[in-house]
């Protein structure tokens, strides 16, 4: 009996002692299907995060979560998620579904049963001049009709891995950036659009007034080596990236408009072999923020080096 009674508590533990919802017009129901499978924020302005990794992302990140739902057969990710959902404190509703009604809310076509809606950090311009005391300057990504999810959210995970500290979304003629905080995206970035602050939808004018203002580089990235009575590209290298720099990454097949590209501080151009016309937007900004790191972390080890050499005594 004390085995059976301990069983019926994990059950009610791991279900959150509540009911399964199964009205496919129920609120919560619409909202998550809005958010995955619309990929549009809801009236609060939350976002849909699907699958167990996802959901501990955004635990992680410290955005308000504002539900998380599982399906009958998601329950296995409890135990994963149980550091985030057994606390006494929490101040959102853990709810269930039938496997049936959650498919047809998911936006992937193998759901694993488990979501949360997510309300992303709002970001300021000022935020994104503010670095952590061990960043040498700051560091953006700016997105520029950047229009396929999975390359946005590609990026931003590039951008985030090797140190970018914000990116801005902005349009590009007739061209929209897509969402950083959509269902593809957010799995794209593997939630790093969760934890990197992010502008979206900025306009462009806008920002690059204020960029200049605030004394960050604008760096266009440019598939074209020479253009008449231009100054060559910079190649990678020759950036020096321990400055507050700006990387501006443009559409998928047009890139940069014209304009852009001639109003920005400096093009920059990554030398390949011939017969090679260009790299996607992803794989160039991949490219591009390695080179960032390198100096950046090569930067930051001179300056411990030097700290250290300054004390009045020997560390041992």
């Amino acid at each position: 009996m004390a085995v059976a009674g301990k069983v019926a508590s994990q059950r009610r533990s791991a279900n959150g002692g509540g009911a399964v919802l199964t009205s496919r017009d129920n609120r919560w129901l619409k909202e998550f299907r809005m958010a995955l499978r619309g990929g549009l924020p809801t009236e609060s302005g939350c976002v849909g995060v699907e699958g167990a990794r996802l959901v501990e992302e955004a635990f992680n990140s410290g955005c308000r979560i504002a539900a998380v739902l599982f399906s009958e057969s998601g329950v296995r990710h409890h135990e994963r998620l149980a550091p985030y959902l057994d606390r006494p404190e929490i101040a959102f509703p853990v709810l269930h579904t039938t496997d049936r009604l959650f498919e047809g809310l998911a936006d992937t076509e193998h759901p694993q049963g488990v979501a949360a809606l997510v309300e992303p950090r709002v970001t300021s311009f000022d935020d994104l001049l503010r670095t952590p005391e061990s960043v040498c300057s700051p560091l953006l990504v700016v997105l520029t009709g950047v229009q396929d999810p999975g390359n946005v959210g590609t990026i931003l995970r590039t951008a985030a891995a090797f140190g970018a500290t914000g990116a801005v979304t902005t349009a590009s003629g007739q061209s929209g950036t897509a969402s950083p905080f959509s269902p593809k995206a957010l799995r794209a970035s593997a939630g790093a659009a969760l934890h990197l602050p992010v502008l979206a939808g900025m306009s462009l004018s806008i920002l690059l007034t204020q960029l200049k203002v605030a004394g960050v580089r604008t760096l266009a990235s440019s598939v074209h080596m020479h253009q008449d009575n231009d100054q060559a590209p910079l190649a990678p290298w020759q950036v020096d990236w321990c400055q507050p720099v700006a990387l501006l990454v443009g559409n998928e097949g047009a890139g940069l408009p014209e304009e852009v590209e001639r109003g920005a501080d400096a093009r920059i151009c990554i030398p390949m072999s011939s017969g090679v016309e260009s790299l996607n937007a992803a794989a160039a900004a991949a490219v591009l923020f390695y080179e960032a790191a390198r100096q950046r972390s090569a930067a930051a080890s001179k300056t411990k080096e030097a700290a250290i050499s300054a004390l009045p005594f020997k560390l041992t």
